[in-house]
């Protein structure tokens, strides 16, 4: 009997270059235990081999509805799937998904399945902005589907563009966030443009050292990639981080330090309709970068002085008073605390949140092996209008996309 934890995971493969990275897909979802069929295109094969494909998933690989007839496969597979991913899903095959066609196994079982659908595009740039894939892609967003926006890269051959597959790491992430809550990405961001900052600052103290913090930068990233999901036009301005990935359909920005993150998020602020603050922002930076690397010396280390760094937060919050940037844009903080003598996380959190002057604070209980650097995260969403919802542990793509629920009353659609 199948345990609760245990999916039934379909992986559609389209006849594309880049078959043979959804291996590594079908490799993540395997290894989390759940049960996961291959249902390849006739084209796929000529890319990656059914004998591949059959290793991977151990269940044997058929294109045609005519395989297994007594069992009514085309049938079968998509009512019982919990989830089905399509990568690459190629032009053709997002036309014939569209469009409802069931001319092989795999287009069939599309129609037959009633779980969440995520279809991962991969094609040449001229063919992802051709006005028919654009309706094609339009078409299945609006039956419930949800589509990925690809990457920007090396294509085929010399050509580099929008339309290249997103990384095996990023499918995997957005599958795994459907099966752990499969209404958790609406088509419901459409045109709005986000900008979110990720990681934490490096303050340099000389060409070797540097204070920082021990932000990976997934929450930042989750955010970022489960907006690109929802249709935003998403900026991420990124510091330290560590294996967070890169969000396809995301522009992506590295800065180092606070100042720097203060400047890009400054010089972004007037064109963006919501504002995420996610970044691990260092607090102090050394008055003083030595040009040489510091060296150790006989009578112990000298002490650092240290001055404050810019309030980035509280300063777009001024900003946006000051009409520098739009009054109706959302300014969304976050808090990491510790409890100390003084109070707990969410007391620390809501005078932050009184003194920033934000519209939405999540506020975060750190250390001791939470959130910094961890897969799940958990805290308080507090709002202007005074509300305190907590955030159970999730992964924090999930959390990420309960933040991202939180914004739609907030926004101010023209």
């Amino acid at each position: 009997m199948t345990s609760p934890a245990r999916k039934r995971i379909i992986v559609g493969v389209g006849g594309g270059i880049a078959a043979y990275k959804v291996c590594a897909v079908i490799r993540h979802f395997t290894e989390a235990g759940h049960d996961v069929h291959v249902i390849p295109t006739a084209a796929a094969l000529n890319f990656v081999g059914a004998a591949t494909f059959e290793a991977l998933s151990g269940h044997p690989v058929s294109t045609s509805v005519f395989d297994d007839i007594d069992e009514v496969a085309h049938v079968r597979l998509g009512q019982e799937a919990d989830l089905v991913v399509v990568a690459p899903a190629t032009a053709d095959l997002l036309s014939r998904a569209a469009t409802g066609r069931a001319d092989d196994l795999l287009t069939a079982t599309l129609l037959t399945a009633r779980c969440p659908v995520l279809f991962v595009p991969a094609m040449h740039t001229e063919m992802w902005e051709h006005p028919a894939t654009v309706d094609n892609v339009a078409t299945l967003r609006r039956h419930g589907a949800t589509v990925m926006p690809p990457a920007s890269g090396r294509l085929t051959g010399r050509d580099s563009g929008a339309g290249r597959l997103p990384e095996p790491g990023e499918i995997a992430l957005l599958g795994d966030l459907l099966l752990e809550e499969p209404e958790s990405l609406p088509y419901d961001l459409d045109g709005v443009r986000v900008l979110i900052s990720a990681g934490g600052t490096r303050e340099p103290l000389d060409p070797v050292r540097y204070l920082g913090n021990h932000s990976s930068g997934k929450q930042g990233f989750s955010l970022a990639r489960a907006a690109a999901a929802r249709g935003a036009e998403v900026t991420l301005v990124a510091g330290s981080t560590s294996d967070a990935g890169e969000p396809a359909g995301v522009e992506l920005i590295d800065i180092s330090s606070a100042v720097e993150l203060s400047d890009e998020m400054t010089k972004r602020a007037a064109e963006a309709d919501v504002i995420i603050m996610a970044a691990a922002v260092a607090d102090f930076r050394p008055v003083a970068v030595a040009d040489a690397k510091i060296k150790k010396g006989t009578a112990g280390p000298a002490p650092i002085e240290l001055e404050t760094n810019p309030d980035i937060l509280a300063g777009l919050v001024q900003a946006r008073g000051r009409g520098e940037i739009g009054a109706d844009t959302v300014i969304v903080g976050f808090a990491a605390e510790t409890g100390d003598e003084n109070g707990g996380v969410l007391e620390h959190g809501r005078a932050k949140f009184a003194r920033k002057g934000c519209d939405l604070l999540v506020v975060n209980p750190v250390g001791s092996g939470k959130a910094f650097g961890t897969a799940d995260n958990t805290g308080w969403l507090l709002s202007s209008a005074g509300t305190e919802t907590a955030l159970p542990l999730s992964s924090k793509t999930l959390l990420a996309s309960r933040i991202l629920d939180a914004l739609e009353p907030l926004l101010k659609r023209s």
